[in-house]
């Protein structure tokens, strides 16, 4: 067979797998929208870089503002209805910290994590703290500490500290940490952000059904699961998947049917921002490429239609 009819065939057989379409709730360099599954912008407001989001049970949308605040945005008004500001309360006046990562729970209390001040707070709508656990960081940096961090199904946090290159698992009751992985360099440290910068600076975690932990691992342009006992079992590295390169990997979404939905921020022009991929096979079933739209920095997002239902 010719090489040019080999490559259509190839194409032909890529898009047929790419069949997928979601409901999307992101933020980019317009902020914060909604994309249907016909791929049209739905809902939009203005508002600052972030890197956490959620969707509540009446619908609204919780994010953080100005990487400090948390803030509920009423989706039909487009109006605030709710906020917690880390830089002022519970002790923290004058005090310099971010906010990366944030979890309404389902007692109605936010969880958030403090990086800077090294905390893991839980609120009360009231901003009464119900919960204080303190953080492990090697070396502090209130824009490092931490990146995404969950509460997971057995009350423990899970928690990425980015700078630190590790994940990390607390004890809800002790608040001492139980399990740590170190995220492998996957060559030689490199600055920059985009595809040819390297590190371990890793973004997410994601503790599956099976008791393994789903590892984006942030610069280091690769997902890793791992063991409880630490044995890497499933890998998908920068570009393993044809046409696509990773760069910042960021949000991993675990949807109801098995695949991993990744994020794939400062990718740049021609790189899709999300990708949804069959773990078991590695074929890419839906990806989202709006670079002109959302620019270089989406580093989070929602699929509106599994909502409540990923893992995430």
């Amino acid at each position: 067979m010719k090489s040019s009819a080999l490559m259509l065939l190839l194409f032909l057989s890529y898009c047929t797998c790419v069949q997928a379409q979601h409901e999307v709730l992101l933020h980019g360099k317009s902020g914060l929208a909604v994309v249907n599954k016909a791929g049209k912008t739905t809902w939009q407001m203005p508002f600052g870089g972030i890197h956490d989001i959620h969707v509540l049970e009446n619908g609204n949308i919780m994010v953080q503002r100005n990487m400090h605040e948390i803030v509920e945005i009423e989706r039909e008004s487009k109006k605030i209805v709710w906020s917690y500001n880390s830089r002022t309360e519970n002790g923290n006046q004058g005090k310099a910290l971010e906010v990366h990562a944030f979890q309404p729970l389902g007692n109605g209390n936010v969880m958030i994590a403090e990086s800077g001040v090294g905390r893991i707070i839980e609120v009360n709508r009231d901003g009464k703290i119900v919960k204080e656990t303190k953080l492990v960081v090697d070396s502090s940096h209130p824009h490092r500490d931490t990146r995404l961090v969950r509460k997971i199904k057995n009350g423990n946090y899970l928690v990425a500290h980015e700078g630190d290159g590790k994940i990390r698992e607390y004890d809800f009751d002790s608040g001492k940490v139980i399990w740590t992985y170190n995220v492998p360099l996957t060559q030689d440290r490199a600055g920059g952000h985009g595809p040819k910068g390297y590190g371990n600076q890793a973004f997410s975690a994601v503790r599956l059904e099976n008791g393994n932990t789903l590892i984006g691992c942030g610069n280091g342009h690769v997902v890793l699961e791992v063991t409880p006992q630490k044995k890497i079992v499933w890998k998908l590295t920068q570009k393993e998947l044809p046409g696509i390169v990773f760069a910042w990997i960021t949000t991993l979404e675990v949807l109801p049917n098995g695949n991993y939905v990744i994020g794939n921020c400062h990718a740049g022009p021609g790189q899709p921002l999300l990708v949804e991929i069959n773990p078991k096979t590695k074929d890419v079933v839906w990806t989202f490429d709006r670079f002109d739209d959302f620019g270089n920095n989406v580093s989070n997002s929602l699929l509106l239609d599994v909502a409540g239902k990923s893992i995430r």
